[in-house]
């Protein structure tokens, strides 16, 4: 089954077993085609996708061929057809008998942890997965390289922007113009004192602070958006004061 980029700016996933789905960046269409064993299979793939893209997105090409699938295939790869694969940018996920290889671009080293293990609690122990994800350089990087790993810094307990914050912000405006027409999702992390709850609304409302001084600095409000992911996904031990400090932090993320 094969999932693969047909045009010069698509995304491509692949999925081989004689079977292919594309992909287009910007109108996100999917084209599925290839050959598979069975019209329960074509239906029961059909299905997942339209789940995952929409029926209207969904072009279907596929044909059913006296091939020969391993036992339990057609419920390995709709299993293996999931949410993450959006994730995945100018990737390939390739199913091939007991074989499956998933590469391409995420946005952040944090997204590569994240898919690969979600692919690794998919794979039945009778399947090898090798995946090669490495983050999207170039938009990402002229990002990165602004923020410098340093912290948007906000009033204690609140999402008012300390002034170190706004000066950080300030600077980042100019590397973001840079990526004009990409869209940026803005990301705010706490550590894990107090609330987890509250800690993912203080988040979001975090995040919410940033794109509004950002749209003030005239960005396009359209391509900003926000998202509160609490204490969930720390990068540094909780346990002590600076890697608490580290965890409370924004991130920008180029889509």
């Amino acid at each position: 089954m094969k999932i693969k980029n047909k045009y010069l700016k698509l995304n491509k996933i692949i999925i081989l077993f004689c079977f292919l789905i594309g992909f287009n960046v910007h109108a996100q269409p999917v084209i599925a085609e290839g050959n598979v064993p069975n019209n329960s299979s074509k239906q029961a793939i059909l299905a997942k996708l339209y789940s995952i893209y929409g029926q209207e997105n969904v072009i279907d090409r596929i044909q059913i061929r006296q091939v020969v699938a391993p036992t339990d295939w057609s419920n390995i790869v709709t299993d293996v057809i999931n949410e993450d694969l959006k994730k995945v940018k100018h990737g390939m996920l390739t199913i091939k008998g007991s074989d499956i290889q998933l590469t391409g671009k995420v946005s952040n080293s944090y997204e590569i942890h994240d898919t690969t293990e979600r692919f690794k609690g998919l794979t039945p122990e009778n399947y090898r997965l090798n995946a090669q994800l490495s983050v999207n350089q170039a938009e990402q990087k002229i990002i990165d390289a602004a923020l410098k790993n340093r912290i948007i810094e906000f009033e204690s307990g609140s999402a008012i922007l300390a002034t170190s914050g706004i000066q950080i912000l300030d600077e980042m405006v100019s590397a973001l113009n840079k990526v004009s027409g990409k869209k940026i999702r803005i990301i705010g992390h706490t550590d894990s004192s107090g609330d987890t709850n509250k800690n993912l609304m203080l988040s979001q409302q975090r995040s919410e602070a940033v794109k509004a001084y950002l749209i003030a600095k005239n960005l396009p409000a359209h391509l900003l958006s926000t998202e509160g992911s609490g204490s969930s996904k720390p990068v540094a031990d909780n346990a002590t004061a600076e890697g608490r400090k580290r965890n409370r932090r924004i991130e920008f993320e180029v889509l």
